[in-house]
């Protein structure tokens, strides 16, 4: 073990090592790069991390590079560990099976298992200091690495396999909401509640928020304008719609304020006065995602839309107050008072309206019930029933008992939801 030529081997021998332990671990650490957190970092000028983007935008170079150092390093070693064994136990075949088998398990065990493993549990801390090393090797070594990725290109395309179209690297919705839901104490729950809101707003419609027209308050301009006067005095609503003779032909939307303004300017106030005030009302068609409510909504600079149908029949109305109560959630903390159709019964039963939204009860009464079908629990009823019911009919929807208690005009208006009897596959709640 005295001898100089032995023992500069054998720290040669530990220093190839090393360098294998760097490539293969720095190959797991780039591979497992977070590069949005990546992306985040270089914006803020980190150079480590711009390097490791720019690497990643080519990883067949990449990879070539770490292949040709790693093998180039391993196949080093084992001859010199050949030669160390030679030395130290002469020439034969035993002292060489040794050396090999003691140079083959280090490689495993120091340089490419544990490194590998410290890379994939910490990769920002390896794959950083290795950008900064592999570009300027890449750049001495690309005539190499070209060659070789021209060959590995020309086997891939014998497997109808090409490089150039690797999938982008972007998530989808579904992705993104596992990645907030993820995100733990990094993000408030509340925060975490209005993110998901905003990504289910693509699944929602303008008919899952809208008022229904038998709900709709206006103004029609057939009525005395006394009558017409007294309401707008009265009215808690700041846009009011205004039709003549029928909701379906609606006019134009009268903001309160500027009744106000002309009630101050004016000695009396006539239709059409009243007329001249109508703003020109923004109609949108049944079926409208959310999303594209909202992008419709602020490019015309509108706060109120009116949903119609495919004949032009005005479905509701629908505000930009409610659009805003679907990322942000209710205005108000007890969910009985955002929901004013739910009359809460000393025996563990709701009496709820029929004009009741499935969704405003799914989301604030936390209910099971279906939401991809009727809007309303009345649609509800009368799609499970496929009639109109009787006063007094039972009936069962998403385990939940019901009772119609009263039909008016063809509808449900009343009914009791007894969610505490709730019956489920399982048997439990």
């Amino acid at each position: 073990m005295d001898d100089p030529s032995l023992l500069m081997l054998l720290g040669v021998l530990v220093l190839l090592l090393g360098l294998s332990a760097f490539f293969s671990g720095s190959e797991t650490a780039l591979m497992m790069l977070n590069r949005y957190r990546a992306r985040h970092l270089a914006a803020h000028g980190h150079g480590g991390a711009a390097r490791a983007l720019a690497l990643l935008e080519r990883p067949d170079r990449l990879i070539g590079l770490i292949l040709i150092g790693n093998n180039f390093v391993n196949n080093l070693l084992a001859s010199i560990a050949a030669v160390v064994a030679v030395e130290l136990g002469g020439v034969d075949g035993a002292s060489v099976a040794i050396g090999a088998s003691v140079i083959t398990v280090l490689i495993l065990v120091f340089g490419d298992v544990a490194p590998k493993t410290l890379a994939a549990l910490h990769p920002e801390r390896l794959a950083y200091p290795a950008a900064y090393v592999y570009t300027p090797l890449l750049t001495v070594t690309y005539p190499l690495v070209w060659a070789i990725n021209v060959v590995a290109k020309g086997v891939l395309r014998m497997l109808r396999v090409r490089v150039e179209e690797r999938g982008a690297d972007a998530l989808t919705r579904e992705e993104l909401r596992t990645v907030v839901l993820e995100a733990g104490t990094f993000i408030p729950k509340r925060h975490q509640k209005m993110l998901l809101n905003l990504l289910d707003l693509e699944k929602a419609t303008v008919e899952d928020i809208m008022i229904p027209r038998s709900e709709v308050d206006g103004i029609d301009f057939e009525e005395p304008v006394e009558d017409i006067l007294t309401f707008l005095r009265r009215t808690q609503y700041t846009r009011i719609p205004v039709w003549d003779g029928s909701i379906d032909n609606v006019i134009g939307i009268l903001h309160v304020r500027d009744f106000m303004q002309a009630q101050m300017d004016e000695a009396e106030i006539t239709k059409e006065i009243l007329r001249g005030l109508l703003r020109e009302p923004y109609f949108v068609p049944e079926g409208t995602r959310l999303t594209a409510l909202l992008i419709n909504l602020q490019r015309a600079r509108q706060t109120v839309a009116l949903v119609v149908d495919e004949y032009g029949d005005v479905l509701g109305l629908a505000t930009f107050a409610d659009l805003l109560e679907e990322i942000v959630g209710e205005f108000t903390t007890d969910p009985l008072d955002s929901i004013s159709d739910v009359q809460p019964q000393p025996d563990g039963s709701f009496l709820v309206d029929g004009a009741a939204s499935v969704r405003d009860l799914v989301r604030t009464m936390g209910w099971h019930l279906p939401t991809d079908g009727p809007k309303t629990l009345n649609g509800l009823i009368l799609e499970q029933l496929e009639a109109i019911p009787e006063t007094g009919t039972s009936l069962l929807i998403a385990g939940y008992p019901m009772e119609v208690l009263q039909v008016q005009d063809n509808a449900v208006r009343v009914a009791k939801i007894y969610p505490a009897q709730r019956r489920t596959a399982e048997g439990e709640d």
